[in-house]
């Protein structure tokens, strides 16, 4: 797994929605109660920036369609049969860092 560092978003406790980089991937990272995840930016049922929706209750509104997605697992509301990647985060010296797992890291995992 490869770590990138997120430089335009500072850790915090208040409630975000932020699209940013690590390395070649969009990703959305969102700030809620407390917690900061990130998962891929596109919905994966039409496209959309998940950056623009809304968080509620602890998953991503996608803006089109209002599809749900879990901040912690990406797994897609009931009946949607479908899923976005989620990615580990890590807070160091007050910096955000999004780790992106390679094809071999998943295959070997």
């Amino acid at each position: 797994m490869k770590w990138y560092k997120i430089a335009e978003v500072q850790p915090t406790t208040e409630p975000f929605i932020k699209k940013v980089k690590a390395g070649s991937k969009s990703v959305c990272l969102v700030g809620f109660e407390g917690e900061i995840y990130a998962m891929a930016a596109a919905c994966p049922h039409a496209g959309a920036d998940l950056s623009q929706g809304l968080c509620v209750k602890g998953k991503i509104v996608c803006p089109y369609h209002r599809y749900t997605y879990e901040l912690a697992t990406g797994k897609g509301g009931e009946g949607q049969n479908d899923f976005v990647e989620t990615y580990a985060v890590n807070i160091k010296d007050d910096d955000i860092y999004v780790g992106i797992s390679s094809f071999w890291d998943k295959v070997f995992r």
